[in-house]
């Protein structure tokens, strides 16, 4: 018998034993896992590591914003370990090329043939720091290899292994030799997180914390506690979460309000919309439902569409943020019941 038979609506069924259509019970454990692990070192980021596992069960990529020295590089570099997958880090800077980003053809003096050396790109975890330093040239490289996981060099196209993840990082503060990214780069990263100071009580322990290690680097306490073969059974099993038809409508008109609000330059685009689709999947999947419900709506939005859209001049000079727009348009559309 479905919800509606029974009379219960989906808010109400997670009060509720029942038995759910997808075995999630291994996934939320394995969840929790990655949590503790990370946060045997990362201290006061709850929400910018549960971001972080909903976007790799999205298959998406994140860009995480904060000013320097809030362990945005270590958050990203531990979460790699705790997935037991390949990890590279790239620094971008103002005379970075594409080629160091992609690879290049060599010429093999054995052989008198030219062999494609990969770039650090292939690789499953990438870590690009301070993404805003490299020229648009180099940025564009990462158009294909982010939307389609492949990149082509000299005619020819090589695919990237499962999983392939990119976590960038950039700093808000305006500092000269930076780039804006273009927004069809932002558009291809399902998440940008916006990382905090932490507070005073959380400072503390991260002093002790880093006391307590003695000198050892964060990697030696943290453990393996995925695979990918486990990951890519769970994304599979994320992508089979159920989701009704009145709650896909909620998505589209909140991205649809987007695009005609008079706070708002630019709205949002359908690829947003599918953003939010597979991250609320994400957010049931985690804890341990097997269908949306409108508060897993509600988590995507900010971090989906924080960077997807673009204040006009005059609300931004005002003070607005994009945050306070979106909180606007969710108050104006009726929560489907």
């Amino acid at each position: 018998m479905d919800q509606e038979q029974a009379g219960n609506t989906p808010e109400e069924s997670q009060d509720l034993n029942f038995n759910n259509r997808i075995p999630l019970e291994d996934l939320k454990d394995a969840v929790e896992d990655i949590k503790k692990e990370l946060g045997k070192v990362i201290i006061g980021q709850q929400q910018f590591i549960e971001l972080l596992i909903v976007a790799l069960l999205a298959d998406g990529h994140v860009l995480i914003e904060g000013v320097p020295g809030i362990a945005k590089t270590v958050t990203a570099k531990l979460f790699a370990k705790a997935l037991q997958t390949n990890f590279s880090r790239i620094q971008f800077t103002p005379d970075l090329m594409p080629s160091d980003v992609l690879g290049t053809s060599v010429l093999n003096m054995k052989t008198s043939e030219f062999e494609f050396k990969k770039g650090p790109i292939f690789s499953n975890m990438v870590l690009i720091d301070e993404i805003n330093r490299a020229p648009a040239k180099t940025q564009a490289a990462l158009f294909e290899t982010m939307e389609e996981r492949q990149a082509t060099v000299d005619g020819h196209t090589y695919n990237f292994s499962d999983p392939f993840m990119v976590l960038a990082t950039q700093n808000p503060i305006e500092q000269e030799g930076t780039y804006a990214l273009p927004e069809a780069q932002l558009d291809r990263f399902l998440f940008k997180i916006k990382v905090d100071y932490p507070s005073l009580e959380e400072e503390i322990k991260i002093i002790e914390t880093h006391h307590e290690r003695k000198g050892n680097t964060p990697q030696t306490v943290i453990n393996t506690v995925l695979n990918p073969e486990d990951l890519a059974k769970y994304k599979s099993k994320t992508q089979d979460v159920l989701i009704e038809e009145k709650i896909l409508k909620y998505i589209a008109e909140i991205v649809a309000k987007t695009r005609n609000h008079p706070h708002l330059y630019l709205g949002a685009s359908p690829r947003a919309s599918i953003a939010i689709l597979n991250t609320s999947k994400a957010f049931a999947a985690i804890n341990g439902r097997d269908f949306v419900i409108p508060e897993d709506v509600k988590k995507a939005l900010n971090p989906v569409l924080n960077h997807r859209v673009i204040l006009t001049p005059e609300r931004e000079m005002e003070g607005m943020t994009p945050e306070k727009v979106i909180e606007m348009i969710v108050q104006s559309v009726e929560v489907p019941r």
